[in-house]
């Protein structure tokens, strides 16, 4: 399969251009885990797949606890629905902390009365429907005498009750991130033994992003290439393989496959799972490009026609949403107007007016990790 058809493909599956889902939980439950640590971006990610078009829309279904915003499968933020948080965080959480010991011995944390004392106060201060903030669960436990300060130890402390599957995401409390007991939120579900899980795991990951590898499966998963290989020789039948560049990779042929969209842009986030997830096979980018070179957490990846053409930025304000972008001088003459029309899909988004600035050139970067790109 050639890389074109890889990407046509991908952006089918994950329905951005195939028919949207209904709602932003159908997007979860597709996608399985959804890297989130930018909770607006990442709501704006399930927009941009489904039939809900505003980021209030996509924030009630969060708020009743239609999908779940926390810790799981790596160390970073992910949406999950409820249904899946347990079975997910019993297959990939041991690993996880284990990757994070180092860090938290140098916190303190490795100490298992320490860290229960911590996390049995934590449990006692959120009980019966009681969602508080970072902030706040700090200078709750500081009342009880519980030394835990504030900063990364606290954070960590938040990470590892996410982790053992104690705590979860609340409702959003003005524009802070909440937490509430799992217990409380989410209905018991049934138990799935390791084998199941990973079988489990390993399919829906194809499904909801394939054509992909095992390579691009561990990366999103922290798995290991055995466990990956192990779920595929017990479910390939249920897949359909091909080969790009002489490696496999797997895809649900089940999975709608058909664009049925019209041209369009997409102003996709830094960490949205169509760009993240897939470390080789990547959206092209025009030797012009302004900035290709390694990735920024304020501006992202403009793409059109399958091509990485250039970067944008958000900023806003009470009334309006200022999107900067930077194209690639040699985008095609309908291209710049399909990026407006995507600026003011964002705008209608988050239910403001919009300013739209195409500069020229690099910007400012913040800079960051270095990651490749294929020039065309």
């Amino acid at each position: 399969m050639r890389h074109d058809q890889v990407l046509r493909q991908r952006l089918a599956t994950q329905r951005l251009t195939s028919a949207p889902l209904r709602r932003a939980s159908d997007v979860v439950r597709l996608l399985t885990c959804v890297q989130s640590q930018e909770r607006d971006h990442a709501f704006w990610s399930m927009a941009l797949r489904s039939r809900v078009a505003t980021l209030a829309e996509v924030r009630a279904e969060h708020d009743r606890g239609e999908f779940l915003r926390t810790h799981i499968l790596r160390p970073t933020w992910h949406l999950v629905a409820p249904e899946d948080l347990r079975w997910i965080l019993a297959l990939t959480s041991p690993r996880v902390e284990m990757t994070m010991g180092a860090r938290h011995r140098q916190l303190g944390l490795d100490d298992p009365a320490v860290l229960g004392r911590a996390l049995d106060a934590l449990g006692d201060l959120l009980l019966d429907g009681t969602y508080l903030t970072r902030a706040e669960i700090g200078r709750s436990l500081a009342e009880r005498g519980v030394a835990i300060p504030p900063g990364e130890r606290l954070g960590h402390l938040l990470l590892v009750a996410e982790l053992r599957g104690l705590i979860c995401s609340g409702p959003v409390k003005g524009v802070h991130h909440s937490y509430a007991l799992v217990d409380e939120v989410v209905p018991a579900t049934p138990t799935l033994d390791e084998d199941e899980a990973l079988q489990t795991l390993v399919r829906r990951f194809f499904a909801g992003h394939g054509p992909a590898s095992v390579k691009d499966f561990t990366r999103w998963s922290s798995l290991r290439v055995s466990d990956a290989r192990k779920a595929l020789d017990a479910i390939g039948a249920d897949l359909a393989r091909v080969e790009v560049d002489g490696q496999p990779h797997w895809f649900d042929p089940a999975v709608p496959r058909r664009t049925t969209a019209e041209r369009a842009a997409y102003l996709l986030p830094v960490y949205d799972e169509v760009v993240l997830t897939y470390p080789h096979v990547v959206f092209p980018a025009p030797v012009d490009h302004p900035h290709a070179a390694s990735a920024d957490p304020f501006w992202a990846p403009v793409v059109v026609d399958r091509t990485d053409v250039g970067l944008w930025k958000r900023t806003l304000s009470d009334n309006r949403v200022l999107v900067e972008t930077r194209l690639a001088a040699s985008v095609d003459h309908d291209q710049p107007a399909l990026v407006r029309i995507a600026a003011q899909q964002m705008a209608d988004f988050y239910r403001r007016d919009l300013d739209y600035r195409e500069g020229s050139g690099t910007p400012h970067l913040w800079g960051g990790p270095r990651r490749t790109v294929r020039r065309g």
